[in-house]
């Protein structure tokens, strides 16, 4: 069975997936897997940018969406003209030839990845380029794999995927129709922050932060960098947190910091007063007569 797998660690967002899709369907008719997908409103796969934070602590991800080829599809249950299939390799299609255009497929995804041509009244989505993996030798992954400069995208049997699914995630796990699209490194929380001495206007590096889950009393340690940053990354939705910065025997603590953002904390001051250096040439106490 037929898997995908998204790497979005190395995905940079490039489009090569979503232009070379365009470039495969549009103006091009491979009935019995699909009628030309439209010049506009329609991608097959197309890129979702996530941008999270606030400045200027802010990272973004690329997400490419797809159908999931599911194993439990409702699109199939609800296609009141059998034109919704699974194949033995596991990729879903829509045959173009008995479609009617009633909109229930894309209507019942949870994944929103069919679309619908206003045109040609039929729905489409992605087919997992089938046409070349049946009658193209040379042919061995969609046009979207081929073409990703990075291998974020991968396309195979799960046998030969299991390394990558083993520490992969579902996008839509709720759904639970049991998906053969895969990612790894979904983006998850972070909280991060600046910690600065008001006193010396300066930033504190190597200061030592504890952030303690407030449920489960997990705690993650980071130290401040050469810039006083700290991130914590790969933190769950919505729990609350308890932040507790030191340096040099000074204490700070930031409570009920919750997740249900990723979140920047801004510039953090903490006061630390410098011991004031000794007289050059002082070597200690000194008797007279």
């Amino acid at each position: 069975m037929k898997a995908f797998v998204i790497d979005l660690s190395v995905c940079n967002g490039c489009y090569c997936c979503q232009i070379a899709c365009k470039d495969e369907h549009v103006a091009n008719d491979w009935t019995p897997y699909a009628k030309p997908q439209p010049d506009t409103g329609q991608f097959w796969i197309g890129i979702t940018e996530l941008v999270r934070g606030q400045v200027p602590k802010v990272k973004v991800s690329y997400i490419p969406k797809m159908c999931h080829h599911c194993d439990d599809a409702p699109c199939i249950e609800q296609c009141r003209s059998d034109a919704i299939y699974k194949r033995e390799d596991g990729l879903v299609i829509i045959d173009p030839e008995k479609c009617t255009g009633c909109k229930l497929c894309a209507d019942t995804c949870p994944h929103n990845a069919i679309f619908f041509n206003e045109g040609l009244n039929i729905a489409q989505k992605c087919t997992g380029c089938a046409h070349l993996l049946d009658n193209d030798d040379e042919w061995e992954v969609p046009r979207c794999v081929d073409q990703c400069p990075t291998e974020a995208l991968k396309f195979g049997e799960e046998e030969d995927l299991k390394d990558f699914i083993k520490d992969a995630e579902l996008l839509n796990p709720e759904a639970k129709t049991k998906s053969r699209l895969y990612y790894l490194h979904l983006p998850k929380k972070f909280v991060a922050g600046t910690l600065y001495n008001p006193l010396e206007k300066e930033v504190i590096i190597g200061a030592s932060c504890i952030l303690k889950d407030n449920e489960s009393s997990e705690t993650f340690n980071v130290q401040t960098d050469n810039f006083g940053d700290f991130w914590f990354r790969g933190l769950k939705d919505n729990r609350s947190f308890t932040l507790t910065m030191e340096k040099d025997g000074i204490v700070k603590t930031i409570d009920n910091i919750c997740t249900d953002k990723d979140l920047s904390l801004g510039d953090i001051p903490m006061e630390i007063r410098q011991k004031a250096p000794k007289p050059s040439g002082f070597k200690g106490a000194v008797s007279y007569p």
